[in-house]
């Protein structure tokens, strides 16, 4: 009977989670684990470098683009709230895409929110709504700043050879954030709602 009761324990400590685990981290932040991918890691490590600032503001501006579609208020309400949705969800993928790259080059992606605050070269917003011009405002800002760093870091991947972060960065990060900035653009402008001038 015994030998029967030890077993059964056997039997379910092995279905048994195991929580509260801890380790030491298997690859240290800012570190490359070299993988075959025919590129030196001088050039992964650059890559890397730069790909991890732009996933850091692109993070902040996927978490402004949500802020407002949840603030947005006024006449355009409707308008403005699917289209900060929509462009939330493009630059998601876009997050996506590049935490990927990331990785494929052997680096570690940045990744919790108090890590993104202290890398982001975006402006805090602040907590409370503010006007929907503010809100377009911001936004163009943020696009400016990743479309000047995707631009410079598309040409120095080029230059090192890393033609998977320079096509990312040409055909899905400045593609999509020119595309949001002209859609935002074009409701800063004034004209007549009813009337012509």
């Amino acid at each position: 009977m015994k030998s029967h009761a030890v077993k059964d324990q056997s039997i379910l400590d092995r279905v048994r989670p195991l929580v509260d685990q801890d380790s030491r981290e298997i690859q240290p932040y800012g570190r490359i684990a070299k993988l075959p991918i025919a590129l030196a890691e001088s050039v992964c490590e650059a890559s890397v470098d730069n790909l991890n600032q732009l996933l850091a503001d692109t993070i902040t501006l996927r978490d402004m683009y949500k802020k407002h579609h949840w603030q947005v208020a006024g006449p355009t309400f409707y308008q403005l709230h699917l289209l900060y949705d929509k462009h939330y969800k493009e630059q998601s993928e876009l997050v996506d895409s590049l935490a990927e790259r990331i990785q494929m080059l052997g680096g570690v992606s940045i990744a919790m929110a108090h890590d993104v605050a202290e890398t982001t070269l975006i402006p805090r917003l602040p907590r409370g709504r503010q006007e929907v011009p503010v809100q377009l405002s911001r936004l163009l800002h943020a696009h400016e700043v990743i479309l000047l760093e995707s631009r410079t870091m598309a040409k120095q991947a080029a230059e090192a050879g890393d033609e998977g972060t320079n096509d990312l960065l040409v055909s899905d990060v400045i593609r999509t954030n020119e595309m949001q900035v002209w859609f935002l653009s074009e409701h800063l402008v004034e004209e007549p709602l009813v009337r012509a001038s």
